[in-house]
């Protein structure tokens, strides 16, 4: 399933150079179980929302902060985490990460009330940067072309996967424990993959092949190259949209689905899992093709796509304000959704293979950190309808589209610029 080669594991680091083949199946699997961390800190608790909120009696808008809390930690680590990695190599800065993750879940599971929750969430969240961006350059120092694209979609296959198991598990858990006790099993899973990428991950970034410098001054030329690419800055707020909508939708799902329309978290878990399994659906199809018809292409049609989908929601609110049709829209839109990554990543990550922990760290900052302003905004709207959520997914869309017809397909027409593209 993840295409042959052997990972010397006699060795502490693979070989220098950048390989033409998918990176080997073990790495992939490795940097996959990692990659869950971050699907299951944001999803395996959605089910919980209400119940958090009556217990530390509070309010929907302040449980949406510890979801929001999450995403800043995790667009914040990773301007840290990345940097960082190119300039040591990978394995410290993941094994670091994933420590503070495992300890964070544990405090949150603690918390006394919503503040303190909310502060270990960002602390968790930065903790869960070090597996999300190193994956990312990881796979980045073993692959380019079709075979970066092919590599991130595997890699995708797993944190694509998390988001199906992770709310229906949730409300599973919810019958055995508290909303305390799914962050004991978030905390146990993060430990369990410390220990297995302690043993099994390789370093992938040879001496020879790190960034030279010396602390503030290396960060900031390596930021401020990658600022200068019009591209690069493109491809990040394309996906900082994207990702916004996405966030938007769960920070408001739980209390609509469970609260307005009066279903069971059980019952919130399988629509959850159907979602995922669009999304994964969508990596995989849209790697696929990106392969074949280049990035540019695919990206071009998943985008016009995901910006009529919110029009629609808008209109089925008044018209059809019933549960199917919600259901199916934001379905459609999670299939889209899921398009965008491989598209994104690859075309982010291509021409900045010597820095590519730090521009995974900017693309996910961008991600999250947008993703992070949009959460409340839709609770601030009013959570009685879904007719605030598809204005907020509508108008980052548009954006979306804004951003790449302006900024990233221009370099699909100058010289040099198809390097990915058929």
């Amino acid at each position: 399933m993840f295409g042959a080669g052997d990972l010397r594991m006699a060795s502490t680091h693979v070989p220098s150079e950048r390989t033409s083949s998918v990176p080997p199946g073990r790495l992939i699997v490795m940097l996959g179980l990692l990659s869950i961390l971050g699907p299951l800190t944001i999803d395996l608790y959605l089910p919980a929302f209400p119940q958090i909120e009556n217990e530390l009696a509070t309010t929907p808008f302040a449980v949406q902060l510890t979801l929001s809390g999450a995403t800043l930690g995790f667009a914040l680590g990773q301007l840290v985490v990345g940097p960082w990695s190119d300039s040591i190599g990978r394995r410290l800065p993941l094994l670091i990460g994933t420590g503070v993750h495992v300890a964070a879940s544990v405090a949150i599971a603690a918390s006394p009330d919503i503040e303190w929750l909310i502060v270990l969430r960002v602390l968790q969240g930065a903790g869960s940067s070090g597996a999300g961006v190193v994956a990312m350059a990881m796979i980045r120092d073993v692959a380019e072309g079709s075979s970066l694209i092919k590599g991130l979609a595997r890699v995708a296959l797993f944190s694509g996967t998390a988001p199906i198991v992770a709310p229906f598990l949730g409300a599973q858990l919810m019958h055995l424990f508290s909303w305390r006790g799914i962050f004991v099993v978030v905390a146990a899973y993060g430990g369990v993959v410390l220990v297995l990428a302690a043993a099994f991950i390789p370093e992938t970034l040879s001496p020879e092949r790190r960034l030279g410098g010396r602390g503030r001054g290396r960060v900031l030329r390596s930021y401020r190259l990658l600022l200068r690419d019009r591209s690069f800055v493109g491809v990040a707020l394309v996906g900082g949209m994207m990702v916004s909508s996405v966030f938007a939708y769960l920070s408001t799902s739980s209390f609509m689905f469970q609260q307005a329309f009066g279903l069971a978290p059980q019952t919130y878990g399988l629509i959850s899992g159907i979602n995922g399994l669009m999304f994964v659906v969508g990596t995989q199809v849209s790697a696929a093709l990106a392969v074949r018809q280049g990035p540019h292409r695919v990206l071009a049609m998943i985008l016009l796509g995901m910006v009529l989908i919110p029009a629609a929601l808008i209109l089925l609110s008044w018209v059809w304000p019933g549960l199917a049709g919600v259901v199916i829209a934001m379905a459609l839109f999670l299939l889209l959704a899921g398009g965008c990554g491989p598209c994104l990543s690859a075309l982010g990550l291509a021409e900045h293979g010597e820095r590519a922990g730090t521009a995974a760290a900017l693309l996910g900052a961008a991600n999250f950190g947008l993703a992070g302003v949009a959460s409340p905004v839709v609770g601030l709207l009013g959570v009685t309808s879904f007719a605030p959520l598809g204005a907020v997914m509508a108008a980052a869309m548009l954006l979306a589209n804004l951003a790449f017809w302006f900024m990233i397909a221009p370099r699909r027409r100058r010289p040099g610029g198809q390097a990915l593209d058929r």
